[in-house]
């Protein structure tokens, strides 16, 4: 039976040629990336669901998002946390601070906006 790839494709090697191209042309740093990557995806996802950010629909979508960078990061290079934990931080914090922040938002100003 022939293989329906006729090549061994090596996905987390691949993903991460991507971002490293995506670094390279946009001369920025993972972490920033990481930070723009997760804002980029909190905005869209709250655009294509049309449900508020005080929902965490959007937020959850950023973190299944990190989950699976960080699954391919894990294959392409095994375990390295401390680079892990600060991608997960970068990625998350300000989608997460965003979400809470229009949690907390007081009821009276939720309803006049």
């Amino acid at each position: 039976m022939a293989p329906i790839i006729p090549y061994h494709l090596d996905i987390p090697r691949e993903y991460h040629r991507l971002i490293l191209w995506i670094s390279d042309k946009t001369g920025l740093a993972d972490n920033l990336l990481h930070i723009h990557s997760g804002l980029a995806i909190f905005v869209l996802t709250r655009l294509i669901t049309r449900r508020p950010y005080s929902s965490f629909i959007p937020f959850l979508c950023v973190i299944l998002a990190e989950t699976c960078n960080e699954i391919l990061d894990y294959l392409a290079y095994g375990w390295r946390p401390t680079d892990t934990y600060f991608d997960i931080a970068n990625t998350l914090f300000w989608p997460l601070m965003i979400s809470l922040a229009e949690r907390v938002k007081p009821v009276s100003k939720r309803n006049n906006i």
